[in-house]
């Protein structure tokens, strides 16, 4: 094992940049955050202020011959296909911010060329160690369930007034719209622990004014061995249901409330702060046995930091990759087969 450390730049410094990604590149040993692409004023001063060790500059192609070891791409959607192409181009392995790509075919397509160079491409699919899923994962994974029967999950938002910028731009080029944001990690923790999907139906709507984009979205997937998975996105929840509830032959988990490592990043706390991801037991979630009585079940620390650990020793060590691209493409399949559903009102088989 080497000591090296390695040095990562890092494309992007909005709210990906500065608060999924930035906090965890510097507090992860074996890691240095060595560059910050922004052309922006304001986003520079702040960068060099929070990371002053860390280069700050304009262009991504500055980085490209600036001796990394790998780059992380958390610009708008539009640019993470060809931002990570020029990095795997330029010999250096790639992590991108979800989705991968507008479309499977252009992941697919970086997956071949990150292969042929014999480097690494990986997805911050980041809500894999949300505490609320590692939880259910671990209900399921130790029987305690029974066989699933159907996994519900949903991202409840209340935003009747457009933000406005790319997320919310008709241009499908941006990949905008609540499907791809938080539709991504929807469909990834879905088929992370039921397993592929074979059938996709879903409802896009559009329905806050001036908008062209999706704002209130379902998808349901059947996975192969029958499971269902239930799946609602929306930025016109006042009231939000759970976020996830996992139904199985012998009983069910019920968890209410988001996360909490989002609203810790955008505060600026640091994973390395003792209680990391710990939940406020009021908010923990509830497991209803066979014999229909309820339990409260402690709530797994949340773990984003996982994601750059493994990172690290994927690149140091030759380790497995923290998410594999394969994951992510398959996602990217289901989100396409989400729109034509949605489009021709019907089931689409995959």
């Amino acid at each position: 094992m080497s000591d090296t450390t390695l040095r990562v730049g890092l494309l992007g410094y909005g709210l990906a940049g500065s608060a999924f990604h930035a906090p965890l590149i510097s507090t992860t040993p074996g890691l240095r955050l060595d560059a910050v692409v922004t052309a922006s004023p304001e986003r520079q001063a702040a960068a060099a202020q929070r990371y002053p060790g860390a280069r700050i500059v304009e262009r991504a192609e500055e980085l490209w011959s600036a001796g990394l070891d790998a780059v992380v791409v958390a610009s708008p959607n539009r640019t993470h296909a060809p931002l990570a192409r020029a990095a795997l181009e330029a010999g250096l392995s790639v992590v991108v911010d979800k989705p991968l790509t507008a479309t499977a075919a252009e992941g697919e397509e970086l997956a071949a060329l990150a292969a042929e160079r014999g480097l690494l491409l990986t997805v911050y699919q980041n809500r894999r160690w949300d505490g609320d899923f590692l939880t259910a994962r671990k209900l399921v994974e130790g029987g305690e369930l029974g066989r699933v029967l159907r996994f519900e999950s949903r991202f409840d938002r209340w935003r009747p007034v457009p933000k406005g910028g790319w997320r919310e731009s008709g241009d499908p080029a941006e990949a905008g719209g609540l499907l791809y944001d938080l539709g991504s990690h929807l469909v990834d923790q879905a088929l992370q622990l039921l397993g592929p999907a074979t059938e996709v139906y879903a409802e896009v709507h559009t329905r806050r004014a001036g908008l062209t984009v999706d704002d209130d979205t379902f998808v349901a997937l059947r996975h192969a061995g029958d499971a269902r998975s239930h799946l609602w996105m929306s930025a016109l929840a006042a009231s939000a249901g759970p976020r996830l509830r996992v139904l199985g032959d012998r009983g069910a988990y019920t968890k209410y409330g988001l996360d909490v490592q989002e609203d810790a990043l955008r505060a600026g706390r640091l994973p390395t702060e003792p209680g990391w991801g710990a939940e406020d037991p009021a908010a923990h979630g509830v497991l209803t046995g066979y014999d229909g009585q309820d339990r409260t079940v402690p709530t797994e620390p949340g773990a984003y930091q996982s994601f750059y650990a493994g990172l690290a020793a994927a690149l140091r060590d030759g380790g497995p990759s923290p998410v594999e691209v394969s994951g992510s493409i398959a996602a990217l399949r289901v989100l396409e087969a989400a729109r034509r559903s949605a489009e021709r009102g019907e089931v689409v088989r995959l």
